[in-house]
């Protein structure tokens, strides 16, 4: 299938809503063309100088429009592609498009996979003392709090490209381990220096039977 383009270096996944800034004439022109046309387009993730993978995304709303011909859009995210071929320009038009090929979402995840990587993310919460939000958990999936789970943009882009929700769960799962380790680290120090000073009662010990 080909798709319009809009690179960005920004990872965006499945279900969540895109806003956009559009300024320049080519995007200008491709969101006209959206309206118009009902066409999706693509956004591939512009990291390490080069494109491989990206978002489809539907528009969905034109939120405020400028003077200067400016808009502020809202999307949706639809589907991640792997993309084929790029060309600068598409079909005559300013933008850039390219084949893409769509990569299947395999839904072959349990509950209790759900369950523990849920109670993990709210751990990690209660730990940052951060407030949750409660998502119910038939809702909950790996994109549903991708971006509030302290991933890195390279982490994010690894994820987006794992096709088994499976997958994708023990990835999240791997990853908050990690960080709450860290942190009970960072929180064990920062009572160590805290107590630095501090008069301290120690218990005597008995010698009487020590030897060499």
């Amino acid at each position: 299938m080909k798709l319009p383009f809009f690179p960005l270096q920004s990872v965006f996944f499945p279900g969540e809503k895109v806003p956009l800034h559009i300024f320049e004439d080519r995007y200008k022109q491709l969101i006209n063309d959206c309206r118009k046309e009902a066409i999706t387009f693509g956004i591939p993730v512009y990291i390490n100088d080069s494109i491989a993978y990206g978002t489809e995304v539907q528009l969905m709303e034109v939120v405020n429009t400028y003077e200067s011909g400016a808009m502020d859009v809202v999307c949706v995210a639809r589907q991640v592609f792997r993309v084929i071929s790029f060309d600068n320009t598409m079909d005559g038009r300013l933008y850039a498009g390219g084949e893409v090929e769509f990569i299947d979402n395999i839904k072959d995840s349990e509950l209790s996979a759900k369950q523990e990587v849920y109670s993990k993310l709210k751990d990690l919460y209660e730990l940052m003392e951060v407030p949750f939000a409660p998502v119910e958990l038939e809702m909950f999936n790996s994109y549903t709090l991708a971006h509030k789970m302290g991933l890195s943009f390279e982490q994010e882009y690894e994820l987006l490209q794992l096709a088994s929700e499976n997958e994708r769960l023990k990835f999240i799962m791997k990853h908050l381990s990690v960080t709450i380790q860290v942190l009970n680290e960072v929180n064990r120090t920062k009572l160590l220096i805290e107590l630095n000073g501090h008069f301290k009662n120690f218990d005597p010990l008995d010698f009487k039977a020590f030897k060499i």
